[in-house]
């Protein structure tokens, strides 16, 4: 397989990675980075994409083209990020603000539809016609393939299944609504109902505790995973609570998409089958028609945090031959 080496680049609302990517969707050369506080002006994140950019290229200079994948709503013009909640943009023109830096062609698109490209072409959803992909990090990301496309919608905004209500009057969520399912979802909800058992000094937070030192405030999601595979039973319990909330969720992506494959990926995806295993079983029991028609397959992303680099770079190869 031949092909033009590209950049991808993912830039979600805690950290940023890039790479290298050749035409079989290996990555040749990385570099990671932590995203600045969302507080800080969108030049700041500019910026950090643009260090993110430079590192690879001083190794290959013959880098053909540029993809974004960007952690916020981007319209159908692939060029702006029209609203981010864990980012400054706000209609911010990135393409044209980077391209001119870059000096390389440069697509922007949904940090999903990267992720999900990504797993299309090189990874789970290999050979599968109608894909719909979950990522489980801070928030909730998502994307789709039909027919060998990324499924965008009339305004470029398809795939936000983040804030799909599945709890009326529930969590307000920081998108301005309540009873998102990415607060009963996601890495955030994990740790958020974590932090709530560890303050309120439940007896049944003892080994979680050790785990942070006696402060909630430095519990994070990785740290709960890592629990539940040491049999921690509380950490099993809630990373299955999210389990069970993302088989709620992906039953009422099957009744509207039907697809034949589900990928769950993201960060929270690393607890493996304490994750899957709850989410198929709550799935399997609110799926419309259960029993009388067939199901998706719900599998984990088999290019793990590089799926969204792996997709934006092969995005940007993609846009060269268009």
């Amino acid at each position: 397989m031949n092909g033009p080496l590209t950049i991808g680049i993912d830039i979600g609302g805690t950290q940023g990675a890039g790479g290298v990517v050749d035409a079989r969707g290996a990555l040749l050369a990385t570099a990671r980075t932590v995203t600045p506080d969302r507080s800080r002006s969108p030049r700041v994140v500019e910026e950090t994409i643009l260090s993110v950019v430079a590192a690879p290229l001083t190794d290959h200079p013959d880098v053909a083209a540029v993809g974004i994948g960007a952690a916020g709503f981007v319209p159908a013009d692939r060029a702006t990020v029209v609203f981010a909640p864990r980012l400054s943009w706000r209609n911010e023109p990135l393409r044209e603000r980077l391209g001119e830096r870059v000096g390389l062609p440069l697509v922007v698109d949904n940090d999903a539809n990267a992720s999900i490209w990504g797993e299309y072409r090189f990874g789970a959803g290999r050979g599968e016609s109608h894909l719909v992909m979950v990522n489980l990090g801070t928030g909730i990301g998502g994307g789709i393939v039909y027919d060998g496309q990324v499924i965008r919608g009339r305004y470029g905004i398809a795939g936000e299944f983040a804030h799909m209500q599945v709890v009326p009057d529930g969590i307000r969520c920081e998108c301005g609504n309540r009873g998102c399912w990415e607060q009963y979802a996601s890495g955030n909800a994990l740790v958020r109902e974590a932090r709530v058992l560890m303050a309120s000094t439940s007896p049944m937070i003892t080994d979680l505790f050790r785990e942070v030192v006696g402060s909630a405030d430095t519990l994070s999601g990785p740290l709960v995973t890592e629990a539940a595979k040491r049999g921690d039973r509380l950490a099993i319990e809630l990373i299955g609570e999210v389990g069970r909330w993302l088989g709620v969720g992906i039953a009422n992506l099957a009744a509207a998409l039907d697809p034949g494959t589900f990928v769950i990926g993201g960060g929270v995806s690393a607890a493996g089958e304490f994750l899957l295993g709850p989410a198929r079983e709550t799935f399997r029991r609110h799926l419309t028609g259960r029993g009388y028609r067939p199901e998706a397959r719900i599998v984990a992303a088999a290019l793990g945090n590089d799926a969204g680099v792996i997709g934006a770079a092969e995005l940007a190869r993609d846009a060269l031959s268009t």
